[in-house]
């Protein structure tokens, strides 16, 4: 039985990384300018390896296209979809609550009150970091805050987190508001970081968020075995050696950092993380060492599609935020009456 299970998730993970990459290939492809598979391979191949023959009989605008337009838009879209499922499952994981996600916590609203802070105020103390520190300092205040708010007796209240996200979040959306009263001729800037946007994605941002999505793989993949003893609840996690303090502050650091990094280059984007990790649970079961990469690929693929839908297939692009909303909105409504209904976790 338990052979079986890891041939499940082996093959799972196969099929999820072959249609990952097949989906950059397929949208790369898509747009105003259709270009064959063949030569997206032949202009990648060509900027791997420095050879110029496989541009031959290319024309002169597709590298232009492929390179510096279409690949950082989309490599940027499947790292956030992916970082995003990631810490959904995190939050999931810990806090025990199906309902758990950087957007209903609030830490994405508070990754871009930190983020739209550093904007109005021009910090360029750190270049390119400014605004991702700010993000995330922001992200880790408004995680404080919720769990200080939901915590009673010393044990994090699961039925009152959500209650407190959402409260933290109305004052951060109230503080948003006040920062784009503020920010005058700079508004539309801010208001990017509302609505979530891949249009300004550049190779820096494409190496920042795999790098952060690298580092929080790797730390939650080592305490994957600790995350599944803290699911039978802290008494029997600390009975079998686990340092559930210590572990549950390093896990959520991480997924928080992931969360402000996400944030800090695309905006506000919700929903991922609350999606993906229910659908993944129901295929691979809830051992978060399986969870964990399948839905870090899965989030990839559904936030690259919903990309590619508004960029290459519907008339007028809409924000990729306001399309994720309109689609894990409903996803909410159900996982909350099954919550409701007494249904298991699992």
């Amino acid at each position: 039985m338990h052979r079986h299970s890891e041939k499940k998730f082996l093959l799972l993970t196969g099929a999820l990384l072959i249609c990952t990459v097949l989906a950059i290939i397929i949208s790369t492809a898509m747009g105003y300018m259709v270009i064959s598979p063949v030569d997206i391979l032949r202009v990648i191949g060509a900027a791997l390896t420095g050879d110029a023959s496989l541009l031959d009989s290319i024309e002169a605008t597709v590298p232009y296209v492929v390179m510096d337009v279409r690949l950082p838009r989309i490599l940027t879209a499947a790292l956030v979809g992916a970082g995003l499922a990631l810490s959904g499952v995190i939050y999931q994981g810990i806090l025990l609550n199906p309902l758990a996600d950087p957007y209903t916590l609030g830490i994405s609203s508070g990754a871009a009150f930190g983020a739209s802070l550093a904007l109005l105020a021009n910090v360029s103390m750190l270049g390119h970091f400014s605004t991702p520190v700010f993000a995330f300092v922001g992200a880790i205040l408004t995680l404080l805050l919720v769990m200080r708010l939901s915590t009673f007796n010393g044990q994090i209240s699961a039925q009152t987190l959500i209650l407190s996200g959402v409260i933290v979040g109305a004052i951060l959306s109230a503080g948003i508001s006040f920062l784009k009263y503020l920010a005058d001729e700079q508004v539309a800037i801010i208001i990017f970081w509302l609505m979530g946007s891949f249009a300004s994605s550049t190779w820096n941002g494409v190496l920042l968020v795999g790098a952060s999505l690298l580092f929080a793989m790797l730390v939650t993949l080592y305490y994957g075995r600790d995350l599944n003893i803290m699911s039978l609840g802290r008494r029997s996690s600390d009975t079998l050696g686990v340092e559930t303090a210590k572990v549950r502050k390093i896990l959520l650091l991480t997924a928080s950092l992931v969360t402000a990094i996400c944030v800090a280059v695309t905006g506000i984007i919700g929903f991922i993380g609350l999606i993906v990790p229910h659908l993944m649970r129901y295929l691979v079961g809830p051992d978060n060492r399986k969870l964990l990469p399948v839905s870090a690929l899965a989030g990839a693929i559904l936030l690259l599609l919903a990309d590619t839908m508004t960029r290459a297939v519907l008339p007028v692009e809409v924000p990729i935020g306001v399309l994720t909303a309109l689609i894990g909105g409903p996803f909410f409504c159900i996982i909350f009456r099954q919550k409701q209904k007494g249904k298991s976790y699992e």
